[in-house]
């Protein structure tokens, strides 16, 4: 009676398991061409849902020989994009002109820079089972 049971839980664990866990995964970004060591770039990683809202997760990294990255963990399968700027004055925003224009670096997933800023559509990649690793350029 005691090895059914063990049977029967040890075959409900894996059948839960199959079916509810998504393997989790890490994205790893990488801007490679930040133009001076001033500052901190910062990340924001969103869905379709949220773009350009609040981010599904944020993080900021230091810059050493005009390269920056942070690793988002945990991160389910799904579509995702990958927003970054160059923060040269460390006032956690980015600062416009009065016209709008951008002062400060900025790039994106995919790497479409088009004018204006970036677009989910330019910007989205896939997550399945496996690490994801991106190049982003300013």
């Amino acid at each position: 009676m005691k090895f059914l049971v063990s049977i029967l839980v040890a075959t409900a664990f894996f059948v839960s398991s199959t079916i509810c866990g998504q393997e989790k995964v890490t994205i790893t970004a990488k801007v490679i061409n930040v133009t001076s060591e001033n500052g901190k770039v910062g990340f924001a990683l969103y869905s379709k849902d949220n773009f350009m809202k609040k981010p599904i997760a944020s993080l900021e990294a230091k810059i050493k020989d005009g390269i920056s990255i942070v690793e988002f963990k945990d991160i389910t399968p799904g579509e995702y994009a990958v927003i970054c700027y160059h923060d040269k004055n460390n006032n956690d925003k980015m600062d416009f002109a009065t016209n709008g224009m951008p002062l400060e670096d900025y790039g994106a997933s995919n790497n479409v820079m088009n004018f204006g800023p970036p677009t989910f559509d330019n910007a989205k990649f896939t997550v399945s089972n496996k690490n994801v690793s991106l190049d982003i350029k300013f």
